[in-house]
């Protein structure tokens, strides 16, 4: 099992230390590409990047009188610097550094969730093949249907978490944008050329087009990223929290020693690693709807969108990364019951067998309604009654007339449902 999981890495990327380092590194590349264009004296440029810094402290004091975090942070680092601060927040305005400074957080948050996602994918992989030919009955509707295999429901878990890398990495890139157009976006007292250079050295693209900030489409097709990965792992969890129950019991999520389930219940395992799953994944859809309602903005930019974002984003990074590490923990540490799936399976008597028994009847030449009938009268007898669905099939006189004792007993096969599974793995690559 892996090691109890710590938010440090992730937090790291959205406190003010991370934050304001950012945005001095924008600072400063953008001197050097004014420094390129003979704008800004190279001696200076030299001078202020030996003696930039900020105190996070001090800019918080600044700011209460300001009200102004960019204003605080640029007045902060020119304390620092010296007459060479005349040079400092050239040409750009606030949301050209906040933007930038976005973008880079949102690359550094993705390149932790696509690590966490190919760790997750790695141990259903593990799982998968483990128990690709554990027979179990599939559900439909929450009613026993036909038989599969426990390791098929995991290759599908396995398949939809590549999927979601694919996703993550596409949203990744596209918020991996920085924009240095200055106040209405046109350029006007900075050059694209800075903006290339400053974007280049940070690690990111610049934005193609945009206005005094990066469009919120772009952050919101992000977060919606986040909420389909959190939906992904609800589905997960939802499952294992089925299979846990005491009148199933085919799987349970990891109970370590010393653990209690319930402080009145000495007895009780409960799923509450899944169901903090299943409760955490409302928060990444109800931020991805806050994300959406942020497309929408006055004209060139209005303020209605930052005090969301600074919530929703790194609350959603944070909820994801936590989500996909008790994931992992929940995939390795999972207890699996094969000897609960057998008898899963045989509970229904037989009745899972309906659809061979139906197709069989056709092959003789009975039309499908009158076949379907015929089965379900003997299904629903068993429903009610102690006897097999094959016994009660066997004594059926209409059935009886088509179906031999020797025909059943090939039909009530358990191999026949599964001699594709092989073909499944391989088209997976699994």
């Amino acid at each position: 099992m892996i090691e109890r999981y710590s938010l440090s890495e992730m937090s790291k990327i959205w406190q003010d230390e991370f934050k304001f380092k950012s945005m001095l590194d924008i600072e400063i590349f953008a001197l050097e590409a004014l420094a390129k264009k003979k704008q800004v004296p190279q001696d200076a440029v030299r001078r202020i990047r030996r003696k930039a810094r900020f105190n996070i402290r001090e800019i918080k004091k600044i700011e209460e009188k300001t009200q102004h975090d960019v204003v605080a942070f640029i007045n902060n680092v020119a304390q620092y610097v010296g007459s060479d601060a005349k040079y400092l927040h050239m040409g750009l305005t606030s949301s050209d550094i906040l933007d930038t400074t976005l973008g880079i957080q949102l690359k550094e948050a993705s390149n932790i969730l696509i690590r966490d996602l190919t760790d997750l994918l790695t141990s259903l992989y593990k799982k998968a093949k483990k128990y690709k030919d554990m027979a179990c009955i599939g559900r439909t509707h929450g009613v026993h249907a036909e038989p599969v295999t426990f390791g098929l429901k995991l290759a599908l878990w396995h398949e939809e978490t590549r999927r979601n890398i694919k996703r993550m990495k596409d949203a990744a890139l596209a918020v991996s944008v920085g924009k240095i157009s200055g106040a209405v976006g046109t350029y006007s007292n900075i050059d694209p050329q800075v903006e290339a250079y400053i974007c280049k050295k940070a690690g990111l693209k610049p934005a193609p087009i945009s206005t005094q900030v990066v469009q919120r489409d772009v952050y919101a097709q992000y977060m919606a990223t986040l909420a389909i990965v959190g939906a992904s792992l609800e589905k997960f969890a939802l499952e294992i929290r089925h299979l846990q129950r005491t009148e199933v019991l085919e799987a349970e999520e990891p109970f370590v020693k010393g653990q209690k389930g319930s402080s009145a219940m000495p007895h009780k395992r409960n799923p509450v690693i899944c169901e903090r799953i299943c409760g955490l994944s409302r928060i990444l859809r109800g931020n991805a709807l806050a994300s959406l309602e942020n497309i929408a903005l006055w004209h060139e930019r209005d303020i209605s969108h930052s005090s969301v974002e600074r919530v929703i984003i790194p609350d959603s990074t944070l909820v994801l990364d936590y989500m996909l590490h008790k994931m992992i923990e929940v995939m390795e540490g999972m207890a699996v019951y094969p000897e609960n799936m057998l008898a899963n399976l045989v509970k229904t008597k037989g009745l899972i067998f309906s659809q061979r028994v139906l197709l069989a009847l056709m092959d003789k030449g009975l039309g499908r309604s009158e076949a379907y009938d015929l089965v379900q009268r003997c299904a629903m007898k068993t429903w009610r009654g102690p006897a097999e669905f094959q016994d009660n099939l066997s004594q059926d006189k209409d059935v009886s007339k088509y179906l031999s004792r020797k025909e059943l007993d090939k039909i009530f096969d358990l191999d026949y449902y599964l001699r594709n599974v092989n073909k499944i793995f391989q088209r997976l690559g699994l």
